[in-house]
């Protein structure tokens, strides 16, 4: 197997999506500025658009459009009864956010002052003063912190398989996770590998019903349940798996030669945990509304969520958090 490139880490040129270049210096104050640009971070663009706010979208310079662009079929977001392609349903949003005049800028955010007057949030070459902010922030992938996974990332541990699926033709994969994403990742890695383990925690899957059929019922997938890894083996790449029987303590190698990570997300709320209320991680909001513990300062999205965590609900609490925004800037102009 030859070594391959992480196509998670380069940046997304969305089909039939325009990418906004950086203007210069930017100081002017913006009614609204938006950070992030998942399913959540372009409905909250759409909707302040259309109501004349004009609103910034620190979209990302890396992994802009969210989690979704290293989705494959999408199959249950209204609308598209035959599905879409995660990568083409993102590159909708952004085109419509734009059409409505929102300005889709590809950086990212790495300072935060969301309890001054004006709110400032600054990017490597900008600083952007708003009357609100929404935060659609997201969530990042989540490891399992074995040995061999950091030092083999990229050579033949991956967390995207739509990004590195196609490297390990005719190759034994191995899958980690139970929930629904883990049996996407494996049904889809089927389409390359000669056969695919999903390795689960317990004796039976989190994911639908519908997802378990499938993956149960794939002729190239099997199962290893009760199981954990414990270290990913190989020097210059992925030679193996060492897996643990949680039930008996019995240890076995397994002769995978990649390894992909579908064990759920962390709220990406680093810059902002400090200034904001939170709960396990997630940014706390005025339910149901979407204002955070700062007046001014609304959230939506996977940050939020750590419930659902689905493209539409994301998609609704964005529509929530511009609406909120836009009347509290309402508010604003009635008592100045």
């Amino acid at each position: 197997m030859s070594d391959f490139k992480v196509l998670a880490n380069t940046p997304i040129a969305l089909p039939n999506a325009t990418q906004t270049p950086v203007a210069a210096s930017d100081k002017q104050l913006h009614d609204v500025v938006i950070v992030g640009s998942g399913p959540a971070g372009y409905t909250a663009a759409i909707y302040t658009a259309r109501a004349g706010l004009q609103p910034i979208v620190i979209a990302g310079e890396v992994e802009s459009g969210g989690a979704l662009v290293n989705t494959t079929e999408v199959e249950n977001y209204p609308g598209f009864p035959e599905g879409i392609q995660g990568p083409d349903l993102m590159a909708r949003m952004q085109e419509q956010a734009e059409k409505f005049g929102a300005d889709v800028r590809f950086e990212d955010a790495i300072e935060f002052d969301l309890e001054s007057s004006p709110k400032v949030i600054k990017t490597a070459d900008e600083t952007y003063k708003a009357q609100r902010v929404i935060l659609a922030l997201g969530s990042a992938y989540r490891k399992l912190d074995v040995p061999g996974e950091s030092e083999l990332a990229g050579h033949g541990v991956s967390y995207c398989a739509t990004c590195d699926g196609f490297f390990f033709k005719d190759q034994h994969i191995a899958v980690v996770g139970g929930g629904d994403t883990a049996a996407e990742e494996a049904l889809f890695l089927a389409k390359f590998g000669s056969k695919v383990t999903l390795i689960h925690r317990r004796d039976e899957l989190r994911a639908s019903q519908i997802m378990t059929d499938r993956v149960l019922c794939h002729d190239r997938i099997e199962v290893a349940w009760n199981s954990r890894i414990t270290s990913i083996n190989g020097t210059e790449k992925v030679d193996s798996v060492t897996l643990e029987d949680v039930v008996t303590g019995e240890q076995r190698e397994l002769d995978a030669t990649a390894v992909f990570i579908a064990i759920g997300h962390d709220p990406r709320t680093e810059l902002v945990k400090d200034q904001l209320a939170t709960h396990s991680g997630y940014i706390t909001v005025n339910d149901p509304q979407t204002e955070t513990s700062i007046p001014g300062v609304f959230a939506c999205g996977d940050v939020v969520d750590f419930r659902y965590q689905q493209a539409i609900s994301a998609a609704g609490s964005g529509c929530r958090a511009a609406m909120d925004a836009e009347r509290s800037l309402e508010n604003l102009e009635c008592n100045m």
